[in-house]
């Protein structure tokens, strides 16, 4: 990233290359829509070249800053979009996010997890998927909500048990 700042712009496709597919993911998990997710995607890499000045390593890592301006991209797509995220667009796409290799659960149990992370609400939704889907440390987190340690763990806690309400009031 610090080449890319630079201005050597050729080097952002050993990024793209590394964060694409995580980053695909971490949107569509907050916007259950695969057009969105790509879309968001792109233009998330349009800021990363826009503002590469503001990167700075001192300040933690290139992980947690781009990070970061996801969180900031997807915010304003919901914001321009004037909906609750995280809707299903297309029901029959369920299938095939839960086909991605996962072993020892079924696909039943997949679609339910993925209805009950639909009914929590947006912040609680996008810290596990930070947590938990994309293997972020807490520390990362901390960094790219700009709030304590302590405050994500109680986030992720209480975000986790309510999942746990709404995966278990399906039976």
């Amino acid at each position: 990233m610090l080449l890319v700042k630079d201005g050597q712009l050729s080097e952002l496709g050993a990024l793209f290359d590394r964060y694409q597919v995580p980053l695909y993911n971490f949107f569509l998990r907050l916007t259950m829509d695969k057009a969105a997710s790509e879309d968001l995607t792109q233009n998330l890499f349009y800021r990363v070249i826009r503002y590469r000045q503001s990167f700075e390593p001192m300040q933690g890592t290139f992980r947690s800053w781009i990070y970061r301006m996801a969180r900031n991209v997807h915010f304003d797509h919901c914001k321009q979009e004037q909906k609750a995220p995280g809707r299903l667009t297309d029901p029959e796409d369920a299938e095939e996010r839960l086909a991605d290799g996962r072993t020892g659960y079924s696909e039943d149990q997949y679609q339910r997890l993925d209805e009950a992370m639909t009914k929590l609400s947006s912040e609680q939704r996008e810290i596990l998927v930070l947590s938990r889907y994309q293997g972020l440390k807490y520390e990362e987190i901390s960094r790219i909500k700009d709030i304590s340690v302590a405050a994500i763990k109680v986030q992720v806690y209480r975000a986790l048990k309510q999942l746990r309400v709404h995966y278990f009031k399906q039976y």
